[in-house]
């Protein structure tokens, strides 16, 4: 009987969590670069580190 082993790894695709990050990072940036954006920088840098996070495969 073959033996089954409950912990199978699957690979996942990151493409989609870099594809996020990528536009996060665009927001970030023009939030630092205009003036008036930059005291809202930090409603953009959760997206940015949740999607590296993601992309990485550290979650």
């Amino acid at each position: 009987m073959p033996k089954i082993n409950a912990m199978e790894t699957v690979k996942k695709s990151r493409t989609k969590n870099w594809i996020y990050f990528s536009i996060w990072l665009v927001i970030i940036t023009v939030m630092l670069v205009k003036p008036e954006l930059r005291p809202f920088f930090w409603l953009a840098l959760p997206g940015v580190c949740t999607h590296f996070a993601y992309g990485m495969d550290l979650v």
